[in-house]
């Protein structure tokens, strides 16, 4: 009897979400099939939720599954799979952590060891051409070639390892590729799950100040934490020019030696530049979505000479990396516990309007929810 799964399919007709019993794709000779057991609601799925970027009038999307920040464990191996990634032995049951995506491994970036900037990069096929239980906000995954895995340790929870293939990787990669120094300066625009990594992060980096900019008390406080040594409550410096000001008073006008931006909307863009010091770094993550596009003006930019790096995936090495930190630090950070909400597959729509801020005056209590499929 072929295996079935149950895949929440998002409807834009209606705004509505529908549970829908498909089967599990057959496990190939070299893939991987993975029972999905949390998924983390990551803030680029409320940008797919809502259809941030579409055209005016634009049609309604073909219905679709989507969700790609998840563990799981494994449920079946295709007959040349023993190992994961580090060649540890892998058998079912075992509790993983992947990443997402597929790189090719023969395009020129890939030979060059850069498979996060990967040029034929493959996600999950859509339903319309494959229809059947796979996603992140679905009981199954299926990794095909070429894929890594990695067995996840004893001592994390199921809720702690889900951000973990997206949110830490993301801003470890970032952080990695902005390079951050001992006693660097570095502003975080947003203290949401990737801002609460990102401020821990830094800190363990060396850097000497980690300012934290969010609207929302209990994030900020567990910014501090996390390593914050100063925070920018936007509720106090409700302005752009408060907050600039408020980061030069904090960096004795110098500006900020790196700016990460977690937020996902461009005029966040406009506001974090101003931030950085002459020849300091903006690392952009937040604004994935199309028609995302910022006033910025290029004198300043050449003027104060900024690098900016634009950020999107990671290299595999990242996971196991960002394991281990999370198990290392776990003393010094409570990031084993930022998940702060978990919700059952049937109720993904409470779980996705909870975790709404958009056109609320309070934001949401929300730092990280997790669905369990």
């Amino acid at each position: 009897m072929t295996r079935t799964g149950i895949s929440a399919v998002w409807h834009d007709s209606g705004e509505r979400w529908e549970l829908r019993e498909l089967p599990v794709p057959e496990v190939e000779p070299d893939g991987i099939s993975v029972r999905v057991r949390a998924t983390g609601l990551c803030g680029s799925d409320l940008h797919i939720w809502r259809n941030d970027g579409a055209a005016p009038n634009a049609p309604p999307r073909d219905p679709f599954v989507f969700g790609h920040e998840m563990m799981g464990e494994i449920a079946g191996l295709g007959p040349k799979v023993r190992t994961d990634s580090l060649q540890r032995p892998l058998k079912e049951g075992d509790r993983v952590v992947f990443p997402y995506f597929f790189p090719c491994m023969r395009c020129y970036n890939c030979i060059r060891g850069e498979m996060a900037a990967c040029a034929y990069r493959l996600g999950r096929k859509p339903l319309s051409e494959w229809n059947v239980c796979n996603g992140g906000f679905a009981q199954y995954y299926y990794l095909r070639s070429t894929h890594f895995i990695f067995k996840a340790p004893d001592d994390l929870s199921n809720a702690a390892l889900a951000p973990l293939n997206c949110a830490m990787s993301q801003v470890m990669e970032a952080l990695h590729l902005g390079t951050v120094r001992m006693d660097d300066t570095i502003v975080v625009q947003g203290a949401g799950g990737l801002g609460i990594y990102a401020t821990a992060i830094a800190a363990e980096q060396g850097a000497r100040k980690v300012i934290v900019i969010d609207g929302q008390k209990p994030r900020l406080e567990l910014a501090v934490r996390c390593g914050a040594t100063d925070t920018i409550d936007m509720s106090e410096y409700p302005t752009a020019e408060a907050r600039i000001d408020r980061v030069m008073q904090l960096t004795n006008g110098i500006g900020a030696d790196r700016v990460i931006e977690l937020v996902g909307f461009p005029n966040v863009m406009e506001e974090g530049v101003k931030m950085c010091r002459i020849r300091g770094t903006y690392l952009e993550i937040g604004n994935i979505m199309p028609n995302s596009i910022p006033q910025i003006d290029m004198h300043e930019m050449i003027w104060k000479q900024i690098r900016l790096f634009a950020v999107q995936h990671y290299d595999p090495w990242i996971i196991p990396a960002a394991m281990n930190f999370i198990s290392r630090t776990r003393d010094r950070y409570p990031l084993a516990d930022l998940v702060s909400h978990e919700f059952s597959l049937d109720n993904i729509a409470e779980a996705f309007e909870t975790s709404e801020w958009v056109g609320r005056a309070d934001g949401t209590a929300v730092t990280r929810a997790v669905i369990t499929p």
